[in-house]
């Protein structure tokens, strides 16, 4: 009797702790937990086997593809009955009437995610674009992060997705990621953490599902995953102290999803060549029982290079089940997947507990999300709603708390009522920065510098391709050449809109003040000038070890006019913890 009491005991105390790991709404009370596993019992029970391995599966949905493109993903809706969908380019509009149709032809709701990192700009081009990850790296204060992602996470609801694909969790410790780079918060494992938990929270809180990616940590990597599969050759203890904390930290607080990587880790994994999306040793033994994460395991999208040029459609699926994901995401063969996923079941290579521990935790979540019943969405309006002036106000905001001021030896700032030149180096636009600045401003060529007097206030701006966060940031000779030549008559403020790895080759040494503005766009650019003239605080932090010079956590502070002129005590935000 006492043993009997003893395992009742352990098999609650499994089911809390399962429960508290997954996603769940904050303070839902024991009556709604009730609810939510008496759905998930019930739906459970109504699926066929076949039903219940579609709910494994994402296929993406394209609308800029044609329509027998969206006929297959209607076919494969249908008579696949998959779990959900990811959102690709590009006609939101289009979008939404398809999921709604998609929906109601659905047994059970479909679970409608999306790659939202910097918003849902980085899918559809009419809306409005938020910082990327390292531009938010930089702001002190993680509330903002918060904000953006609640407002996200309002542009979600609007389209009908439930899942945000974020944040990345990836420490960027190699200026060379071709992939990561501008998609992490930095450098700095404590700096990520914070910025993805603010991200995270302000996602969940608003019912929309967050995932940390890429586990166990893509930010030390020099190959792009969508072409070949990078390694990562850390010992474990460099693994545990990096790549792998910003999971470990994370795991423990709710976030509903974990995405897995394809990259290969020798030191995690003793198969030769084998991605950690497939690998047991990696998702199931470390991941599931050595950190003990019980939330949702997606694999990162299977139609990446460094996966699918090496297996057959559906091979790849069935794979990544075995080795403990509950999600293929971005699906090449859904129902190759499925008759693999049931043959290896049939042989004894995969239990049907297995499968019901997955269905269930992707019914569970779903029912979390509010998808036990589907309300279509309009389509009406949608281009103004994901774009309007609450997005620009915000956006402009967190683009002045994350610039980044390295130095002013000449106590050049503010510009306000000076007589200032202004020469726009490298590729792209820099109207809107040069029309914010003010009247006493003006633009010069590069070519024309030798007019310049002696002793003026020069702006060197260093204007980034700001198209997609993958454009390279190295700054040409010929740029460099130009900030020299300044140097030797001018009084130079240098203004990067582009990375702060921008920086790593640039001889800075002879430049009184030096400002990161991180991206180049109209709202980083107006911020910038805002901040310039004295109006806004500037006080961001680097958030990358950029050389030996410039290291993570360096900014100085500098209060607008009106607050310095009244000498007032400056209190600066703390960190969330």
């Amino acid at each position: 009797m006492k043993k009997l009491l003893y395992t009742s005991l352990f098999v609650f105390s499994l089911i809390s702790f399962t429960a508290k790991a997954q996603y769940q709404p904050r303070n839902i009370s024991k009556e709604d937990l009730k609810k939510a596993h008496k759905w998930v019992d019930k739906t459970y029970r109504s699926l066929s086997q076949d039903e219940k391995l579609g709910q494994l599966f994402i296929v993406a949905l394209y609308t800029n593809k044609g329509e027998d493109y969206i006929n297959q993903i209607r076919n494969i809706v249908v008579n696949d009955k998959i779990g959900g969908l990811i959102l690709m380019q590009d006609d939101a509009a289009r979008e939404i009437n398809l999921v709604n149709e998609f929906q109601q032809k659905s047994k059970v709701p479909m679970m409608i995610g999306m790659d939202a990192e910097w918003g849902l700009f980085q899918r559809i081009a009419t809306a409005h674009k938020f910082p990327w990850a390292m531009t938010l790296g930089a702001i002190q204060d993680k509330n903002l992060i918060y904000k953006m992602s609640s407002k996200i996470a309002e542009d979600c609801h609007r389209m009908g997705i439930n899942w945000d694909f974020a944040p990345v969790v990836d420490v960027n410790t190699n200026p060379n990621n071709p992939i990561i780079g501008n998609r992490s918060f930095g450098s700095e494992v404590d700096n990520v953490i914070s910025s993805a938990l603010s991200y995270s929270n302000g996602l969940q809180d608003n019912t929309i599902l967050a995932a940390i990616k890429h586990f166990p940590g893509h930010g030390d990597t020099s190959t792009d995953s969508h072409l070949d599969l990078p390694v990562v050759s850390h010992s474990l203890d460099r693994l545990n102290s990096v790549e792998l904390a910003p999971f470990k930290a994370l795991m423990d607080k709710g976030i509903g999803g974990v995405m897995v990587a394809h990259l290969y880790v020798p030191s995690l994994e003793s198969g030769k060549g084998i991605p950690a999306s497939v690998s047991k040793n990696i998702i199931t033994g470390l991941l599931k029982d050595k950190l003990g994460y019980k939330g949702l395991i997606i694999t990162d999208a299977l139609n990446m290079g460094a996966v699918a040029n090496k297996y057959k459609p559906g091979e790849l699926d069935a794979l990544a089940f075995k080795a403990g994901n509950d999600i293929m995401l971005f699906s090449q063969g859904v129902s190759e997947g499925k008759k693999l996923i049931q043959k290896s079941i049939d042989k004894g290579e995969i239990s049907q507990s297995r499968v019901e521990e997955s269905v269930k935790k992707i019914l569970l979540t779903k029912y979390f999300l509010g998808l036990d019943k589907y309300s279509p969405k309009s389509p009406e309006n949608i281009n103004n709603d994901l774009n309007n002036e609450s997005h620009k106000m915000l956006v402009q905001n967190l683009y002045a708390n994350a610039l980044t001021l390295l130095k002013d030896e000449q106590k050049l700032l503010p510009i306000s009522g000076k007589q200032i030149y202004y020469v726009p180096l490298e590729e792209a636009p820099y109207q809107t920065f040069a029309n914010q600045l003010g009247l006493n401003i003006t633009i010069k060529k590069a070519n024309e510098i030798s007019t310049i007097p002696a002793g003026s206030i020069v702006i060197a701006g260093f204007h980034k391709d700001n198209s997609t966060a993958y454009k390279p940031y190295k700054i040409s000779a010929e740029s460099r050449k130009v900030l020299a030549d300044l140097t030797k008559n001018q009084k130079v403020i240098l203004n990067v809109f582009g990375s702060a790895y921008a920086l790593k080759d640039i001889d800075i040494s002879k430049v009184s003040t030096v400002l990161v503005s991180y991206e180049n766009n109209d709202d980083s650019m107006a911020a910038t000038a805002d901040a310039l003239n004295g109006k806004t605080k500037i006080w961001g932090k680097l958030p990358v070890l950029v050389n030996d010079q410039l290291k993570a956590g360096m900014g100085i502070e500098m209060l607008p006019v009106s607050a310095a002129n009244m000498n007032s005590t400056v209190f600066t935000t703390s960190k969330q913890q």
